[in-house]
């Protein structure tokens, strides 16, 4: 497990960084408690092995016009994995799906959807996924409301599991 290579410092800054990816590095150095310049080379470190893969606004979909948010619980005929990265890569292209999850059990793929609103949404669908060669069923949700939408990974739990192990 990667997180027994991280020291107790690289855990706090990728922390730190998932709480706030806008603070200064000085801020960062501060708030992890070492200087500047090594808390820059633990970044850029960080970076280089992908556990930060990138640093992004969260945009309100709501205020932008995007009204409508949905599920998609997709089934195909085949499971073979050249059918499966080809429909991952066919969702990749559509703009409407911001994520693309393989799953186990009675679906084969959970996509989450945004649409201007449901005309839109329902374009897609009969037009677009439901015209995907390989693709067998597709159930949708209409998202009410949304109660938690956390980013990232609980590094409270982390540190417990690992205080555990030492």
């Amino acid at each position: 497990m990667v997180a027994h290579r991280l020291d107790e410092i690289d855990r706090k800054i990728l922390a730190e960084l998932q709480a706030d990816g806008r603070m200064t590095n000085v801020e960062l150095a501060k708030r992890v408690g070492i200087s500047a310049p090594p808390c820059l080379r633990r970044v850029r470190a960080l970076e280089d092995a992908g556990l930060i893969r990138g640093y992004h606004a969260e945009v309100n979909a709501r205020e932008l016009g995007f009204e409508v948010q949905v599920f998609a619980m997709v089934g195909l005929e085949s499971q073979a994995e050249v059918e499966l990265s080809a429909f991952e890569a066919r969702c990749r292209e559509w703009p409407l799906v911001r994520e693309c999850h393989m799953l186990n059990g009675e679906v084969d793929f959970m996509l989450k959807c945004v649409a201007p609103d449901l005309s839109s949404f329902q374009s897609f669908l009969t037009g677009q996924l439901l015209t995907t060669p390989n693709v067998a069923s597709v159930k949708t949700s209409l998202v009410i409301r949304g109660a938690k939408d956390e980013p990232g990974v609980p590094f409270d739990v982390l540190e417990e599991r690992l205080s555990r192990t030492a």
